[in-house]
C-alpha cells in the first residue's frame, strides 16, 4: 500500500509511474489527497473540541468547589453539546479513514524508474541469456508424452482423484521432484537463507498483508467455513511472519527460505501451451524472502537474481532473464525479473521464477518497521523470489535431457536422486 505522505509529496511522479501500468491514476490520486485533507481537517476539529471539553470539565469542577453551581450547570449543558459534536466528528473521521484505506488498497505499487512501459508480456525486456539450447534427436517428445512413456507422472490419475491441474508423480518422477526440493533448499541455506516450514493456509489478514487480497481473491482457494485461504505461494505465510513487527536496524537483513505446495484456482486457457506441467492448480515451489534496509534492497535484489542464476547454471539449463514491463508487473511489485527456461521439445520459453522488490508497499500493509540508528521507526523493504518453481524446471529437465534411450539426470541432482538416468 502506498503511503499518503509519499503520494502528497510526489503526486506527479506517482501518476507518471502508474501510467507505465497503463493506469490513468489522476482521479484516484486526487481522491486520496482530498480524503486525506478531509481526515486532517476532521482530526484537527476533533482535537480542538476534545481540548475545549477538557478545559470546560476542569472549569466546572472549580465552579462547583467555589459554590457557583448555577454557572457550573450552564457550562455542563455546553459540554453535553460538545460531547455530541465529538461523537459525530468521530463517526465522520472513522468513515473518512475507512474510505481512504479502501481506496489505497486498490492502487498498485509505483513501478521503479527502470521498468519499461508496455501492455503485455510481449513488451518485457530481455536483459540476460545464458546456456546453449541442445539439439535433440529426431522424434524427441514434449514432457507430457515423456511422463507417460516412462510412467513418472500421471495426469489422468490426478484428474480422476481431484481434477485437471493436479498431477500424480510416480516412481523416479516422485524421487526427482523430491530431489529438486532438497537441492533448492540446500542451495538457499548455503547462501545464508534460514529454512522455515510454513503453514499452507493463511487467514484474511495475511492475504491483505502481502497484497493477494483484495487483488487476487478470485485466484485463491477459499475455505469459507473457517475463512482461510490456501496459499498461492510461500511468499504469503513467509512474509507475514513479520506482520506487526518492529525490528532493530541491526536485525537487518533477514533472509528466509521455505518449500510449500502452492494452490491457484486460475489455470489459464486450453491448448498445448498449458498442457502437462506448464500450468497447474497445485504445484511445488521453493521460495526465498528478504527483509531489507531501504538503502540496500536493490543490491539485495541483484544478489537474489545472481543466486537464481547459479542454480540454473548448476542444472545446465538454457535460460533468459526478463525485466517485466509495467503492463505485466504484479500488483505489489516495484520491479520484477522473470527467469525463463527454454523447452527444446516445445520450442518455447517457460517461466520458472519471478524475483521482485516490493519496496515499502507490503511493509506498509504489514506494519513491518524497524527502529533506525536515530531511534525513528521506518518501514522496511520486502523482496521475494522463486528458487525455484518446480513444474517447469522439471519439464525443462525432462525435455532438454532426453535421449533416444532415456532421460539423463543433471549431475548436480544425482546425489539427491540416487540415479543418473530414467529409462
Amino acid at each position: 500500500m502506498l503511503q499518503v505522505p509519499f503520494i502528497r509529496e510526489h503526486k506527479d511522479l506517482v501518476i507518471a509511474r502508474l501510467a507505465k501500468r497503463n493506469i490513468d491514476a489522476s482521479k484516484m490520486i486526487d481522491d486520496v489527497i482530498g480524503l486525506d485533507e478531509d481526515r486532517r481537517r476532521m482530526q484537527t476539529e476533533l482535537d480542538n473540541t476534545l481540548a475545549e471539553l477538557n478545559t470546560l470539565s476542569k472549569e466546572i469542577g472549580g465552579l462547583y468547589k467555589s459554590g457557583e453551581v448555577e454557572k457550573a450547570n450552564l457550562l455542563k449543558k455546553k459540554t453535553s453539546q460538545l460531547k455530541e459534536q465529538t461523537k459525530e466528528l468521530n463517526e465522520s473521521l472513522n468513515a473518512t479513514v475507512e474510505a481512504l484505506s479502501e481506496l489505497l488498497y486498490k492502487i498498485p505499487n509505483v513501478p521503479n524508474e527502470i521498468v519499461p512501459s508496455g501492455n503485455t508480456d510481449e513488451d518485457n525486456e530481455e536483459v540476460y541469456r545464458e546456456g546453449d539450447i541442445p539439439v535433440l534427436h529426431e522424434g524427441a517428445l514434449p514432457h507430457w508424452e515423456l511422463a507417460k512413456k516412462y510412467d513418472i507422472i500421471d495426469f489422468e490419475l490426478g484428474n480422476k482423484i481431484t481434477g485437471a491441474g493436479f498431477p500424480v508423480y510416480k516412481g523416479k518422477g516422485a524421487r526427482l521432484q523430491r530431489a529438486l526440493i532438497a537441492y533448492f533448499l540446500d542451495k538457499n541455506t548455503a547462501a545464508g537463507y534460514t529454512e522455515y516450514q510454513l503453514p499452507h493456509l493463511v487467514n484474511e489478514a495475511s492475504g491483505f498483508g502481502t497484497g493477494q487480497l483484495p487483488d487476487k481473491e478470485g485466484q485463491m482457494y477459499h475455505v469459507t467455513e473457517d475463512n482461510l485461504y490456501l496459499i498461492p505461494t510461500a511468499e504469503v505465510p513467509g512474509t507475514n511472519i513479520f506482520r506487526d513487527t518492529l525490528l532493530n536496524e541491526n536485525d537487518l537483513p533477514i533472509a528466509i527460505t521455505g518449500y510449500t505446495p502452492c494452490f491457484r484456482r486460475e489455470a489459464g486457457s486450453y491448448g498445448a501451451h498449458v498442457r502437462g506441467l506448464n500450468r497447474l492448480h497445485q504445484f511445488d515451489k521453493v521460495e526465498i524472502l528478504r527483509v531489507e534496509h531501504p538503502s540496500q534492497s536493490y543490491n539485495a535484489l541483484d544478489g537474489m537474481v545472481n543466486h537464481v542464476k547459479s542454480i540454473l547454471q548448476d542444472l545446465k539449463l538454457p535460460y533468459r532473464i526478463l525485466r517485466l514491463c509495467g503492463g505485466d508487473l504484479g500488483f505489489t511489485s516495484a520491479l520484477t525479473y522473470d527467469f525463463e527456461v527454454f523447452s527444446t521439445a516445445q520450442d518455447r520459453w517457460l517461466e520458472i521464477s519471478s524475483v521482485s522488490n516490493f519496496e515499502t508497499f507490503q511493509a506498509n500493509r504489514l506494519k513491518l518497521r524497524f527502529k533506525n540508528n536515530n531511534g525513528k521507526n521506518e518501514l522496511a523493504h520486502t523482496l521475494n523470489g522463486s528458487a525455484l518453481a518446480l513444474p517447469r524446471v522439471l519439464a525443462g529437465i525432462l525435455e532438454n535431457y532426453q535421449t533416444e534411450d532415456g532421460i539423463l539426470i543433471p549431475e548436480a541432482l544425482q546425489s539427491y536422486t540416487g540415479f543418473s538416468k530414467i529409462n
